[in-house]
């Protein structure tokens, strides 16, 4: 089956967002998940206040509490980040705020802290961390939640093409992206499946993974309109091809320019 069949399908089913709505993505640095280091844990008020202070754009990471609010935390559990054990999803919002972020002084901050926090000071990427074995529509309906209302500039993003076909249809004006990475899954398989996420996903931008670029579906996208952001750019070699090849990468530790 040649692949470039399916370019109609799409224009069709995921066509590209008006060029005015995401023209703030390009040209923007993203710092993952604040810019942190020692001192600084990863999405922590502080990682986040030293990235708006060098100008960085901030992507963060959303899970839902056990009452239903969006926390800003990576990990499914608490493990790695902080001297408590077990799922974040089993606690409350104001338990997770209690909590203190390991290398820091820092606390597990809501998302509405975070863009009291911000106040539009810089761009923001807020990626949703979604199971693909439970339904997305309470995570989704955290998050519109808290952005209503905040005028800063501001986008979701999930690997769940679930997140962003929510967003397009509960929240329209909301810039919405499709994470993507092609790791062990480079067959064409694999090439068909990213078609049918976009399709179904119907984002504004696209988030890849810098190991795949330079790469024929994200070039192709990218050059219809869809701004590409790039993560995670960890080294000068990668920000380079970075630089050449998307629109915005998101950098951490040596990848920092």
């Amino acid at each position: 089956m040649r692949l470039s069949l399916l370019a109609p399908f799409d224009r069709w089913l995921a066509p590209p967002p008006p060029a005015q709505r995401v023209a703030w993505l390009r040209g923007t640095i993203f710092a993952h998940r604040g810019l942190h280091g020692p001192g600084l844990p990863e999405n922590s008020p502080a990682a986040f206040a030293a990235a708006a202070a060098r100008g960085f754009g901030i992507e963060c990471d959303v899970r839902k509490s056990s009452d239903g609010q969006a926390v800003v935390f990576h990990d499914d559990a608490l493990d790695r980040l902080t001297a408590e054990t077990g799922p974040v999803g089993a606690r409350t919002a104001a338990q997770l705020a209690g909590i203190r972020l390991s290398g820091g002084e820092d606390t597990i901050p809501s998302l509405r802290a975070v863009l009291d926090q911000v106040a539009g000071r810089v761009p923001l990427l807020i990626e949703l961390k979604s199971r693909r074995d439970r339904r997305v529509g309470a995570l989704c309906l955290a998050v519109r939640r808290v952005l209503e209302g905040y005028r800063g500039l501001h986008a979701v993003m999930s690997f769940d093409p679930r997140v962003s076909r929510w967003f397009a249809a509960y929240s329209p004006f909301t810039v919405r992206g499709l994470v993507m990475t092609e790791e062990h899954d480079k067959a064409l398989l694999g090439q068909l499946r990213r078609h049918f996420w976009l399709w179904h996903a119907r984002p504004d931008f696209l988030a890849y993974d810098i190991r795949d670029l330079p790469g024929h579906f994200p070039a192709s996208q990218r050059r219809r309109g869809l701004p590409l952001v790039t993560w995670t750019v960890r080294t000068p070699e990668l920000l380079e091809r970075a630089l050449d090849c998307a629109d915005a990468p998101t950098v951490e530790g040596a990848g920092i320019p």
